[in-house]
């Protein structure tokens, strides 16, 4: 029988992600608190990444020299681009070093890898709008299109798996990001839709470049692409370009048959605020956030040995009791090929934390990965899966990323076992959390501005009413070098 020519309806997962965006009025106070830690920590990552020659290789205009008159500004240069590749610069940069925000459910991801898109849009938008006469955009604006951002992609994420079917989990950046950027460009309902049926058409990135043995530095800019091609997308839908309503369940050829298993998205909530104001903080280390609370246990259990006169050379073993999800990603033996490598391997981690009781982003360059220390105590660390790490894990109330550390000695001895079940970026521990976030973000300030430049930053950055009220392009004027 021939299949059926009659134009279907939208889909709802797509009518869902559109309707939440120009409708859902977000009341939470504590969202937007957080929304502003994540901005700042967010961009102070991407200011840290400007330290490395690899990321800065890849920043600036397509074509050099290109001049965009009322463009994005590009956080920590003085690039000023179209929104498409500004959106790419921001994202990349703040993703490359491994040290935004995280979210840990069935899918794994960056939610505030949006913020390049939600950002680079609501510049160029104000700075076009000052031009004319108009009002810009204010951070308000930017920290509900963060809010909305996050909870799509957390939302989609908490019961849906892209990475056991291969796909990486920034088709959900993309997503998220063209439904955002969809209403800052004041898209109709329909070019909204339109627009994220697009976002779910692409074909979607593989996870090869997340795992051995091609781990590799393409997932530092990957959430940085997909942001990019979410504003694309956007602006080619403003136009008047056209959808497609069954993108997702179309027979054969829609997304679920052809890269789901035919399985329809399931959904554990409706969209609101619940993922900002649960996301996870990269606070303490720049590492792969299913490792945080090992660094953490093993930096404890670290000076526990130079209390009692050891050292690594005592160590006979490490065990790591573990979640499954940490098994699946980031636990790897042999050898390990470049820094992207490294910070996806928790024997890597742990290795470093015990021999030199820190870990920094720096620890993943060659020099560092040179010592051979590093890779003699590798061999010595086991992981095993504890069930109920597990299911704490995907547990709504509890969503712990726990670890536990037990170092047996060469002399017989076991030191008593460390476990540290929520990471200090996590939201029960936020009061512990948020001093230290602020902290990271005035060193990461000072890798690049003045003292006075700082000062200026961090009066409107701290301060939520100040920051709400500022217009767009004066917040991000702020920050050019």
């Amino acid at each position: 029988m021939p299949a059926s020519t009659a134009q279907p309806k939208y889909d709802k997962v797509l009518t869902d992600i559109v309707d939440y965006v120009s409708n859902y009025k977000i009341t939470s106070p504590v969202a937007y608190d957080t929304a502003r830690n994540c901005l700042i920590d967010t961009l102070g990552c991407g200011l840290e990444a400007l330290e490395y020659p690899a990321c800065k290789k890849l920043m600036g205009p397509i074509v050099p020299g290109t001049i965009v008159p009322h463009g994005a500004k590009v956080p920590g240069t003085q690039f000023q681009l179209d929104p498409i590749q500004a959106a790419f610069n921001i994202g990349m940069m703040i993703r490359w070093l491994d040290f935004n925000d995280t979210w840990l459910a069935a899918e794994w991801g960056h939610p505030s890898d949006n913020l390049g898109g939600i950002l680079a849009t609501a510049d160029w938008l104000s700075r076009n709008a000052v031009a004319a006469g108009k009002k810009p955009l204010t951070m308000k604006d930017v920290l509900t299109g963060m809010i909305k951002a996050h909870e799509i992609q957390g939302c989609i994420a908490l019961e849906n798996s892209f990475n056991k079917v291969g796909l990486d989990h920034v088709v959900l950046v993309k997503v998220a990001s063209t439904a955002v950027v969809s209403e800052m460009l004041g898209l109709t309902r329909e070019e909204s839709l339109n627009a994220v049926s697009l976002a779910w058409v692409d074909g979607q990135s593989l996870r090869t470049y997340r795992h051995s043995p091609n781990t590799g530095s393409r997932k530092s800019w990957a959430a940085g692409d997909a942001t990019s091609r979410a504003v694309r997308l956007a602006l080619m839908a403003k136009t008047g370009e056209m959808g497609y309503p069954s993108v997702l369940t179309a027979k054969t050829w829609g997304f679920y048959d052809v890269l789901f298993k035919g399985q329809p998205f399931k959904f554990q909530r409706q969209y609101g605020s619940y993922v900002m104001e649960n996301v996870l903080f990269k606070i303490s280390f720049p590492a792969e956030f299913h490792a945080q609370t090992a660094v953490e246990a093993a930096l404890a259990l670290h000076q526990q040995l130079s209390k009692a006169s050891k050292s690594v050379d005592d160590i006979k073993k490490i065990s790591i009791r573990t979640h499954e999800a940490c098994l699946r990603i980031i636990d790897k033996k042999g050898p390990l090929n470049n820094p992207a490598d490294r910070d996806h391997c928790i024997q890597y981690m742990v290795a470093v934390a015990f021999i030199h009781g820190r870990l920094s982003a720096s620890d993943y360059e060659d020099n560092v990965a040179a010592d051979q220390r590093i890779d003699l105590l590798r061999a010595k660390i086991v992981c095993l899966e504890d069930p109920v790490f597990t299911k704490d894990y995907h547990d709504p109330k509890k969503r712990s990323i726990a670890n536990a550390l037990t170092v047996t000695l060469k002399d017989g001895n076991t030191l008593k076992e460390v476990i540290v079940e929520y990471p200090i970026g996590h939201a029960r521990r936020r009061k512990e959390g948020i001093p230290l976030l602020e902290k990271k973000f005035k060193i990461n300030l000072a890798r690049q501005f003045p003292v006075r430049q700082q000062q200026k930053i961090l009066e409107v950055s701290l301060d939520q009413k100040k920051l709400e009220a500022m217009a767009v392009n004066e917040y991000m004027d702020l920050y050019v070098i």
